[in-house]
């Protein structure tokens, strides 16, 4: 009997951590599925760009009051579980307060982790209230109704209550108040608990800690299923991002070589490549129609998404009041993504095909043409997702593959591939302008 607890404790972390394994063994193969890339350059500007964007938010804080709400949160969340390693290590071994044998360091570590817990408890509540009463217009599209609202309020609930659970689990832990340092707020919560007796306070003290620990656990695995899932992705996923200038796109090798060909006046377009030209290897689909056809960087970057809107409300095209939503762009890729995963799933690890694809199912061709290309939300995202790279992918497929790109830009690149210029008149004429 005296081992149940331990053991019970120990069922609990080998289920949570393995759940949240299994999980990231799926979230892994699901960004694998995507077209094959390699990004090994410029390690130490990555490195810089990853320290500065994912850990110092340094993108968040362009606009200010969310950015330093959100440094708080992620802060202090982060520094406050630390003391999960304190609670693991009691867990298993059955010790009560391990680390407090460190004398007065201890006190002052709980204290400033009591501080956080308060200013984080603030700021989340701030933060309901911005979605929920002020009701910000960027929380408000459409995309935004359902589970998007509904999974952006539960992450709220959930840190207010493991911030109210490691409070309560400090003001009833009479040892803890009888170190009389440390406890700088739960001081002030401890009265409320004074006419209970001690046996009473210890079961409180027990369920707070038990429940702050399984809801950790809980948190941990419910990220796989939530927006919040940046917590752990922001990091790869700004190490991995567009290092290039943004208004710089990426040319099919096979189609550069063609046209620098057609541009040489000494070229012969019949002639066969020399051995040591060799052929471009042409690829099986021009752009993309499927979250297969997307490298794995957009996969990572649809999965990292943290549907903050900033992308969306800097969008021209959105706020003239076209169809176009960069938020949806990364939101359909991973719906459709997960969506695959459970075929797959299903299908003893083979997608069966099930009539279904990015392009049209999820997004629309309006969407796609509304885009300005203008990069507005590839600036404004804090950790660094390129929607713009995929909306190009699926016009690529648009153009190379139906021939379905609106009837101006086909007239437009006609002229261009029989005039050499976007107008269409001869190209003998085109100097006619200066005479006149």
């Amino acid at each position: 009997m005296e081992y149940i607890p331990q053991l019970l404790f120990a069922i609990a972390l080998i289920l949570g951590i393995g759940y949240f394994a299994k999980n990231v063994m799926k979230l892994r193969r699901n960004i694998k599925l995507g077209r094959d890339m390699t990004i090994n350059d410029n390690t130490s500007e990555r490195w810089k760009n990853m320290i500065m964007i994912a850990l110092g938010q340094s993108k968040m804080v362009k606009r200010p009051i969310a950015g330093l709400l959100h440094i708080i949160v992620y802060v202090g969340f982060v520094v406050i579980n630390i003391e999960v390693l304190e609670i693991i290590i009691d867990g298993l071994t059955g010790k009560h307060r391990i680390f407090s044998s460190i004398g007065s360091a201890y006190g002052v570590l709980i204290g400033t982790f009591e501080i956080l817990a308060i200013l984080v408890f603030v700021s989340v509540i701030i933060f309901w209230i911005r979605r929920n009463v002020i009701r910000l217009k960027r929380f408000l599209s459409s995309e935004m109704k359902g589970w998007p609202k509904n999974d952006g309020n539960n992450i709220l609930y959930f840190e207010m209550i493991l911030m109210t659970l490691f409070l309560v689990m400090n003001a009833t832990d009479l040892k803890f108040q009888a170190m009389d340092s440390g406890n700088v707020i739960s001081q002030y919560i401890a009265p409320w608990f004074s006419d209970f007796s001690e046996q009473t306070n210890h079961y409180i003290e027990r369920s707070a800690w038990w429940l702050h620990i399984l809801g950790i656990l809980v948190f941990l695995n419910y990220l796989y299923f939530s927006k919040h899932l940046h917590i752990l992705l922001a990091f790869p996923n700004t190490y991995y991002g567009k290092l290039t200038p943004k208004g710089q796109f990426e040319n099919i090798e096979a189609v550069t070589k063609e046209v620098k060909m057609m541009m040489d006046p000494n070229a012969d377009p019949f002639a066969a490549p020399s051995e040591d030209e060799g052929d471009a290897e042409v690829p099986a689909k021009f752009g993309a129609s499927d979250v297969q056809d997307l490298s794995w960087l957009n996969l990572l970057n649809a999965y990292t998404c943290t549907e903050c809107g900033r992308c969306t409300s800097e969008c021209p095209a959105n706020q003239t009041g076209k169809k176009l939503s960069p938020r949806k762009i990364m939101m359909d890729t991973r719906d459709r993504l997960e969506e695959v995963g459970k075929n797959i799933d299903a299908n003893n690890g083979e997608f069966k095909d099930d009539g279904k694809q990015l392009l049209g199912d999820y997004i629309s061709h309006e969407e796609l043409w509304a885009c300005t290309t203008c990069n507005a939300c590839v600036e404004a995202c804090p950790v660094s997702i390129d929607p713009l790279n995929i909306i190009m992918q699926m016009r690529q497929y648009l153009v190379m593959e139906q021939s379905a790109a609106p009837m101006e830009l086909n007239n437009m690149m006609t002229n261009i591939e029989n005039n050499g210029a976007p107008w269409p008149y001869n190209q003998m004429d085109r100097l006619n302008w200066k005479d006149e």
